[in-house]
């Protein structure tokens, strides 16, 4: 479960790779994951959690406390 966002649930998604010539060939889109530490309120600690610069924002905006309420994920 590494290219998994612990929060968000982001995970591999799998399509091709077009040629010009338009030879189709397998290709996996990774998710933009990153290691970060987050401040939360509610516990009074840090939290280490592998998140998509995606949920990042999101956090940054609303809260890690609030955003998972939101998400419904317990850390």
């Amino acid at each position: 479960m590494s290219k998994v966002c612990e929060l968000s649930g982001k995970t591999v998604l799998v399509g091709h790779r077009v040629s010009h010539s338009n030879i189709k060939t397998n290709h996996r889109f990774l998710p933009n994951l990153q290691t970060k530490r987050f401040w939360s309120v509610e516990q009074k600690k840090f939290v280490s959690l592998k998140v998509s610069t995606h949920a990042m924002r999101t956090i940054d905006k609303i809260g890690l406390d609030s955003y998972c309420r939101r998400e419904g994920v317990k850390i």
